[in-house]
């Protein structure tokens, strides 16, 4: 069955959803997105991917042609026109139409379009038994040059370490900073768990606010688990008990050996299992309603 996609204030079929060739967010990766998730017809943190994604828009100067109010409209009516209720969900605003110069300022409209459909980055099983990680050589964006905290469709970064982790084996890739802190995994922020202790690199290490990251924070908060935000080596990774990666798309998934190495007792240990299930209930019971409620 062929998608519905919102693309600049129409809902039109999937093989009508389309850009110019002169789009800059095409010919320059200038623009800005979001993955966002619905559980049950409910919009996970819908308003705090929407916030990000207005902020990441700001530092580009480029202006968003509708209200946070009116976006977050859009992403529900996407999912309802779709007759969804678990869905991945992605909002993505270009720079719009221009020429072939780097100008932005020659590119007069931006271009917005919201896809909801499905997701899977990896099977039930390795959620279960954990991922296999491996360190790339590609090392983060210094912030002086891109700073990672706008989540740009200039991805290539990210992407370049995702093949180095595809033709080493893995099944991610670990990213490090140019002083050989660890950042996060291509697609996913990465925690770790020491002596009780929940640990995670600071944003200034080059790690993206990732949505799912703050969610996990406040689980372990609501759990007693104590946290701190830490600069993280791999000396680190490798000798925590338990390691796990977050992200919209892969949500909660654990990690049992990065670089060979096997990371705590090789299985996803009980404060994972603890988050995980912790973090699973809050899916279930907040976010956006895309649909009117049922509710007495």
């Amino acid at each position: 069955m062929s998608l519905i996609i919102y693309l600049d204030g129409n809902f039109v079929e999937e093989k009508d959803a389309k850009i110019s060739v002169f789009d800059h967010g095409l010919l320059y990766g200038d623009g800005v997105f979001e993955g966002i998730r619905s559980y049950g017809g409910k919009i996970f943190r819908m308003e705090e991917h929407i916030q990000r994604l207005y902020r990441s828009a700001h530092a580009l100067m480029l202006d968003i042609p509708m209200s946070q109010k009116e976006m977050m409209e859009v992403v529900a009516e996407t999912v309802r026109v779709n007759s969804l209720q678990d869905a991945y969900i992605r909002a993505v605003v270009t720079r719009g139409i221009g020429d072939l110069g780097l100008d932005p300022m020659k590119c007069k409209t931006p271009t917005v379009f919201v896809i909801a459909s499905k997701i899977t980055l990896y099977p039930e099983e390795l959620y279960e038994k954990g991922l296999t990680i491996q360190t790339v050589a590609t090392r983060r964006n210094s912030p002086e040059s891109l700073n990672p905290s706008i989540k740009s469709l200039n991805y290539l970064n990210n992407i370049l370490a995702k093949i180095e982790a595809n033709n080493t084996g893995g099944m991610e890739g670990l990213i490090l900073n140019s002083e050989g802190y660890v950042v996060e995994c291509t697609a996913d922020n990465i925690f770790l768990v020491n002596e009780g202790t929940l640990l995670t690199p600071p944003i200034s290490s080059g790690a993206l606010e990732g949505i799912t990251r703050g969610a996990v924070l406040e689980a372990a908060e609501f759990l007693g688990i104590p946290c701190a935000e830490p600069l993280l080596t791999r000396y680190n990774v490798y000798n925590a008990q338990e390691c796990f990666l977050t992200g919209t798309a892969a949500e909660m998934i654990p990690v049992v050996k990065v670089d060979g190495r096997s990371i705590g007792s090789g299985e996803p240990g009980p404060i994972t299992i603890q988050l995980r299930e912790r973090f699973k209930e809050m899916t279930r019971t907040g976010g956006y309603r895309a649909y009117p409620s049922t509710e007495e």
